[in-house]
């Protein structure tokens, strides 16, 4: 175990809930520090429930095809804790080295003198602080959970706010009412600072556009001051500003227009300087792991039927499902394969509104646990709710026991089309074990 993990695991032990949303803990905390949040520069915040990630990819894509250095802190992480910390450098980041992470860490304990802050917190003013000590010219930073009692919402001035789909997800902490979860994912919204926001539904865009209204907050609203769309096998992006013919996202899937959109107009709101050139090289050259990612070698690839497509994707919400779906039939459109599932899934999601897009389309769902996680849902279960939202499926003891089971399945010469998914948890465990890492 790294040194990181053993500080981690002791820090963790100061709060009895892993997620209590507050700012109440943080705040003296990061003054003790001397207040490194307030030492970042141009700050973009990505708020939202589907997105946030590929959109916080694209904008470092873009700016890093500017020639800018970028800060960025995403969570959670696939296989290790580092990648949620990524430092910005010429040339590209890196994510934070272990030496560095522990010096941080300690120093934070120190500080803290062991009063009460929850696992977020830590990593959130871990990450403050190592931006503060190595600038760059602008920090991505990506919310953990809602977005108004959230540890990154101590920023008070962003750049500019950005707030990707919004549907439902951690019902536990938002309910399930749209309006609420939008009202909670909206405070990142600051007087007078511009928000951009996706396309949302309408019950979310009334709750935005009162929430900005109220701070004076400029809104710039997808399909109505912004539009991006895929045309004639190009991105096509559109505002005030005048139009964009740009090549199409890397990235997978229709939704990906949608989150380079907004990560277009993101930039052309900021006050940064980010030509045409670079957002193209951004949309050519981005990489996000475990989203719609194909993997064309490895150790579980290899077990697979020969000839197989192998994917992985982590959406695990009704809205991921969605257009995960729509992406897989995308591909079916183009070339026809047989598609099997193999999910895993915390208790903590809805299965059957994340499988409920696929009936029609998966022949056959195998179900898995999620190793290393004591909140996986049981495989047994998890095939269950599988079919009750219309689609065959199987519990199995994991990935490599599902592959062997589609192989078994098949007949030889058929390739089949196979999508891990259900979880990021998932996906960080298949890409260690497939021997893909995270760069």
């Amino acid at each position: 175990m790294d040194r990181s993990s053993v500080i981690l695991e002791r820090l963790f032990q100061l709060h009895p809930k892993e997620i209590d949303l507050s700012l109440d803990r943080l705040k003296p905390l990061m003054a003790k520090l001397g207040s490194p949040e307030t030492k970042l520069g141009p700050v973009l915040h990505i708020a939202g429930t589907n997105g946030k990630g590929s959109t916080t990819a694209f904008l470092r894509a873009m700016l890093e095809a500017a020639g800018l250095t970028v800060h960025v802190y995403t969570s959670p992480h696939l296989v290790r804790f580092h990648e949620r910390i990524r430092l910005g450098r010429k040339g590209g980041g890196r994510f934070v080295s272990e030496d560095e992470l522990v010096d941080t860490l300690l120093d934070i304990e120190k500080v803290n003198d062991g009063a009460p802050i929850t696992h977020f917190e830590i990593t959130t003013a871990a990450a403050f602080k190592l931006f503060a000590e190595h600038p760059a010219d602008v920090t991505l930073l990506e919310v953990g959970l809602g977005g108004r009692y959230d540890a990154t919402n101590i920023i008070d001035r962003p750049d500019v706010a950005v707030i990707t789909p919004i549907s439902v997800d951690h019902e536990k902490f938002f309910g399930s009412a749209l309006d609420g979860i939008a009202h909670e994912k909206s405070g990142i919204i600051k007087r007078g600072r511009p928000v951009v926001v996706a396309p949302q539904p309408a019950i979310v865009r009334e709750v935005i556009e009162r929430d900005a209204a109220r701070l004076a907050a400029p809104m710039f609203l997808g399909n109505q001051d912004w539009v991006a769309h895929p045309e004639r096998g190009r991105l096509v992006y559109q505002d005030e500003d005048g139009l964009l013919d740009l090549p199409p996202p890397r990235l997978p899937g229709r939704h990906q227009f949608v989150n380079a959109g907004t990560a277009i107009a993101t930039l052309r709101r900021s006050s940064l300087d980010v030509p045409v050139s670079a957002i193209e090289a951004g949309l050519q050259g981005v990489e996000w792991p475990a989203r719609m990612q194909r993997l064309s070698s490895g150790k579980l690839v290899d077990q697979a039927p020969p000839e197989s497509e192998v994917w992985l994707d982590g959406g695990h919400n009704p809205g991921a499902g969605l257009v995960v779906a729509e992406a897989v039939a995308d591909l079916e459109e183009r070339v026809s394969r047989p598609l099997y599932l193999i999910a895993g899934m915390l208790v903590t999601k809805d299965p059957v509104g994340f499988f409920r897009p696929f009936a029609g389309l998966a022949r056959h769902v195998y179900t898995v646990p999620i190793e290393g996680s004591n909140a996986g849902r049981d495989p047994v279960e998890l095939a269950a709710a599988a079919e009750a939202a219309g689609l065959s499926a199987e519990a199995t003891t994991g990935v490599e026991a599902a592959l062997a089971a589609i192989r078994r399945q098949l007949p030889p010469g058929i390739a089949p089309r196979i999508l891990i998914c259900g979880s990021l948890y998932l996906g960080g465990a298949v890409l260690a074990a497939n021997g893909t890492l995270p760069a």
